[in-house]
C-alpha cells in the first residue's frame, strides 16, 4: 500500500485531517504517503463499558480477520466533560503492535477493548481512537470511508426494557456506510447462513451486493427474503380468495424474485441461493429466516423493520444505506 521511500507500518502513516468544528472532535485518521492522502479499508467498532459494546468489538474483529482488514476501536466521549479515566479525550488514535494493558493507569476504554481483541485474535491488526462529540456525529464521520461500523444493540447507561437504544438507532438513519448492530452480551456463533431481505419489486442493490458479497466470504448459503400481501381486490371480495389464485399470485412473486437475483447468481455463482417467498410481514418472515443465520441484511428503507426484527433475532443485522 505504501510507495518508495515511505513506510506504511500496519496502518499507513497517520496524519491527523482538519479539526470537525461542528463535533469538538478531531477528524479521522487517514493514510499519508508523501503529500497524497490514501483512504483506507478498514473496519470501525464503536466502544464504551458496555457488554453489548463488547460482544459488538469481537464480531468486528473477527470480520476483520475474516476480509483482511485493519480494525479501528473507536470510544466517543462527551463534549462538555472528561474523557474516560479523567482523561481529555481526543487522543490520538494508537496502533496496537503488542497489547495494551487492561488494567494500566489512565488507558482508554479504546484501548483497553483494543487490548482484549488482540489478546483474543493474536493476528488482529488494531487501533484504538478516542474522540470528543456527539457520539452520532463523530461515529458517521469517521466511518465516512470505511467498509462497515459495528456498533452494540444498546449501549452503556441503556435502559434494559428499551430494544434498541437511541445511539444504535440513530446511526442506522444517519451514516452513510452499511451500520451492524450487534445484539446480546455475547459474540453470537458460528451459522451457516446469511440473510437478506429482497423488495423483489425493487431491490436495494446495495444491501443485496453486500449480503452475496458476505455469503461469498464466509461461504455460507445466502437466504433471499421476498415478502407479499395479497392484491387489493383479494381484500374487496366478500370471500377469501380461491386457491388457484393465490398460486397465480404466488408464482408472479416468485418471478419477480427470481429476476432480481439473476444478475447476483451470475456475479457469484459459487454462493448457494435459497430464494423464499413469503405472505408475512417482513419483520415476521426476516426474524423466522434469522433462526440459522449469522447475518441479516436490509436496505436503510427498511429501517423500520430492521428495528423491529432486532429483538426477536439473536444474530447481527447489517442495515445498507441505499
Amino acid at each position: 500500500m505504501g510507495r518508495q521511500g515511505c513506510d506504511p507500518g500496519p496502518f499507513g502513516p497517520c496524519v491527523r485531517a482538519r479539526p470537525a468544528a461542528t463535533l469538538g472532535m478531531p477528524g479521522p485518521l487517514v493514510p499519508l504517503c508523501g503529500r497524497r492522502k490514501v483512504m483506507e479499508r478498514v473496519i470501525i467498532t464503536g466502544v464504551d463499558r458496555s457488554a453489548h459494546s463488547r460482544a459488538a468489538a469481537d464480531w468486528a474483529a473477527r470480520e476483520a480477520l475474516l476480509r483482511g482488514l485493519p480494525l479501528r476501536v473507536v470510544h466517543v466521549s462527551p463534549p462538555d466533560g472528561p474523557g474516560a479515566d479523567g482523561q481529555r479525550p481526543g487522543r490520538p488514535g494508537k496502533t496496537v503492535a503488542e497489547p495494551v494493558a487492561r488494567d494500566r493507569p489512565g488507558s482508554t476504554p479504546a484501548e483497553r477493548v483494543a487490548a482484549e481483541l488482540t489478546d483474543r485474535h493474536p493476528a488482529l491488526r488494531a487501533q484504538c481512537l478516542s474522540l470528543t462529540g456527539d457520539p452520532v456525529a463523530a461515529l458517521c464521520t469517521v466511518a465516512a470511508e470505511a467498509e462497515l461500523l459495528v456498533v452494540g444493540l444498546r449501549g452503556d447507561g441503556s435502559r434494559p426494557e428499551v430494544p434498541v437504544g437511541s445511539t444504535a438507532m440513530a446511526l442506522t438513519r444517519a451514516c452513510e456506510r452499511p451500520v451492524v448492530l450487534v445484539p446480546g452480551e455475547r459474540p453470537p456463533g458460528r451459522a451457516d447462513a446469511v440473510t437478506v431481505g429482497v423488495d423483489a419489486r425493487n431491490p436495494a442493490s446495495g444491501a443485496v451486493g453486500l449480503a452475496f458479497e458476505a455469503a461469498r466470504s464466509c461461504g455460507a448459503q445466502l437466504h433471499a427474503v421476498h415478502t407479499w400481501t395479497l392484491p387489493a381486490q383479494a381484500a374487496e371480495r366478500p370471500f377469501p380468495a380461491l386457491e388457484e389464485d393465490r398460486a397465480t399470485w404466488e408464482d408472479d412473486e416468485v418471478q419477480r424474485l427470481s429476476d432480481a437475483l439473476r444478475p447476483w447468481r451470475g456475479k457469484y455463482p459459487e454462493v448457494d441461493v435459497l430464494a423464499d417467498v413469503v405472505l408475512l410481514a417482513p419483520e415476521v418472515a426476516l426474524a423466522h429466516a434469522a433462526g440459522n443465520s449469522g447475518l441479516v441484511v436490509v436496505g436503510r428503507r427498511s429501517g423500520r423493520t430492521a428495528l423491529a426484527l432486532l429483538p426477536d433475532t439473536g444474530c447481527p443485522v447489517m442495515v445498507v444505506p441505499v
